[in-house]
C-alpha cells in the first residue's frame, strides 16, 4: 500500500454482560449501581489486530460503557470480542438490533468485508450475535439503516461500491440485493484549495465510497465517494432492494477534495458535506423532490491561522440545528460553526481535542455531552456543550479504548 496520508493508511495509513448464550468471549463486567432504573449506554467500536491491509489496531471489539448522566463519565461494563475491526456501528430506532461492519478484506474468497447483526437486550444492553454476511465489497467504511427498516446500506471503501443488504423480520441479515460500483475519471490527490502546508493526501486511485445514508424524508439515498470526488444520489426500490439513479445521478465536488461524511438540516433542504482532504464543509441546497444538489458555500474547518497537514473526519449537527461540529485529524481540533438563517456557516471556534487523531464524534442522548474517538491516542475525550453558545468545554475526562473509531448510544428500559 501507498505511504500517502490517506484514510486507509492510518499511521497515516484506517457485548454481552456475562450471558452464556453470547457467541464470543467478553471481558469481565464491572458491577453497576441503580439496578431497576434506565441507564445510558455507550457502545464503542474500532480497529482490532485483524483489520484491513497495513492496519493493526489496539481495540478488542465492541466496548460497552455506562454513562453517568450528570458528569458524562464512561464506566466499562464489558467488551464483545468476537468481531474483527468493528469500525462503524449503528443501532435500530427501537434499540432491538445493532449492526456492525468489519473493515476487512478477507471475509470470503471474493475479498469482501462483512456486516454482523446483533440482538440487543433493551433492558441491559447485552449483545447476542445473530449472523454475519458479506458486505459486497472490500474494506467497508460506513453503514446506515434505511428509514423503512428493511435494509442496511453499506459503503465499501476499497471495493469501490455500495451495497443494499436486507433486514429480515428477526433482525438477521440476508445476502445483498444490490451492489453498485462507481466509475469515473481519476482525480488529483490534493485539492487546489488545500490549507497552506498540508502534505496529507486522500486516495484518489479509484472509487472509494466513504458514507451512505438518506435524506431526512428517506426518499433519496446519497453516498460520498472520496475517490471520485462525487456525491451520488439514488432512490431505493423497497420491494426489490435496488438503487435507482436520480435524474441527476451525481454531483461533482472540488477535484481532490475527498467528500467523506454529510449531514442534513432538519428540513432536509440544506446539505452539509465534509471534505477530508481540503478540510472544507460544502453547504448546498437539496431539492427533496428531485434530489438535485445546488452549491451555496465552501468554508474551512480550520482557522485562517492554521498551517500544516490536516484531514477532516466527522461532521455533526446539533439537535437545535443552530450549530455544526467537525473533527480535524492531525490538527487535533474540534471546529464549531454557527448556522445562519440562510443555512450558511460561520466558524466560531476551534477547540483542542486533547488527544491525537480525533475521528468519530457523537452526542449522548441528552445532547449535553459530546464524545470524540481519538484513534491514535486510544482514548475517548468528553466535552460538555453549552446549548446557548454551542461551545464545547473539555471536562478533563479521558476514557481508554484501543483504536476507537465509532459510537452508538442507547437508553435502556427501566
Amino acid at each position: 500500500m501507498s505511504q500517502h496520508l490517506s484514510r486507509r493508511h492510518f499511521s497515516l495509513g484506517l457485548a454481552g454482560l456475562g450471558a452464556t448464550a453470547l457467541a464470543g468471549p467478553v471481558r469481565a463486567a464491572v458491577p453497576r449501581e441503580g439496578e431497576g432504573e434506565s441507564k445510558t449506554l455507550c457502545f464503542v467500536g474500532g480497529y482490532t489486530q485483524h483489520g484491513p491491509p497495513g492496519i493493526s489496531g489496539n481495540g478488542e471489539g465492541i466496548a460497552v460503557f455506562e454513562m453517568e448522566r450528570d458528569t458524562g463519565v464512561l464506566t466499562l461494563i464489558t467488551t464483545f470480542m468476537d468481531i474483527p475491526s468493528p469500525s462503524f456501528i449503528t443501532l435500530t430506532k427501537d434499540r432491538k438490533f445493532l449492526y456492525a461492519l468489519s473493515e476487512i478484506n478477507d471475509y470470503n474468497a471474493e475479498g469482501d468485508g462483512c456486516i454482523t447483526a446483533f440482538a440487543v437486550d433493551t433492558r441491559t444492553g447485552t449483545l447476542a450475535k445473530i449472523n454475519t454476511v458479506g458486505s459486497g465489497g472490500a474494506v467497508p467504511a460506513h453503514l446506515s439503516i434505511h428509514p423503512s427498516g428493511k435494509y442496511v446500506l453499506v459503503a465499501n471503501y476499497v471495493g469501490g461500491c455500495v451495497s443494499v443488504i436486507p433486514i429480515r423480520h428477526d433482525g438477521s441479515l440476508g445476502e445483498a440485493t444490490d451492489v453498485v460500483h462507481n466509475t469515473g475519471p481519476r482525480q488529483p490527490e490534493r485539492a487546489e484549495d488545500n490549507p497552506q502546508g498540508n502534505f496529507a493526501v486522500s486516495d484518489h486511485s479509484s472509487a472509494h465510497p466513504h458514507m451512505i445514508g438518506t435524506d431526512p424524508s428517506g426518499r433519496f439515498v446519497l453516498a460520498d465517494d472520496a475517490g471520485l470526488d462525487r456525491v451520488y444520489v439514488w432512490t431505493l426500490d423497497e420491494k426489490r432492494g435496488k438503487l435507482i439513479p436520480a435524474k441527476k445521478p451525481y454531483y461533482n465536488m472540488t477535484p481532490g477534495s475527498a467528500p467523506r461524511h454529510f449531514v442534513f438540516d432538519h428540513s432536509g433542504r440544506m446539505l452539509y458535506n465534509l471534505c477530508e482532504q481540503n478540510s472544507k464543509v460544502v453547504v448546498s441546497k437539496f431539492d427533496p423532490k428531485t434530489g438535485e444538489i445546488t452549491f451555496i458555500q465552501s468554508v474551512s474547518t480550520v482557522t485562517s491561522h492554521f498551517r500544516g497537514s490536516t484531514l477532516a473526519a466527522e461532521i455533526l449537527i446539533s439537535e437545535s440545528g443552530k450549530y455544526i461540529y467537525v473533527s480535524n485529524r492531525l490538527g487535533d481540533s474540534l471546529a464549531v460553526f454557527a448556522v445562519g438563517q440562510d443555512g450558511t456557516l460561520i466558524l466560531q471556534d476551534e477547540v483542542w481535542m486533547h488527544a491525537d487523531y480525533g475521528r468519530a464524534m457523537m452526542f449522548d442522548p441528552s445532547g449535553n455531552f459530546l464524545f470524540c474517538a481519538n484513534q491514535r491516542s486510544d482514548v475517548v475525550t468528553t466535552f460538555r456543550v453549552d446549548r446557548d453558545t454551542g461551545k464545547p468545554r473539555f471536562v478533563h475526562k479521558f476514557t481508554p479504548v484501543g483504536s476507537p473509531t465509532t459510537f452508538a448510544f442507547m437508553v435502556t428500559d427501566a
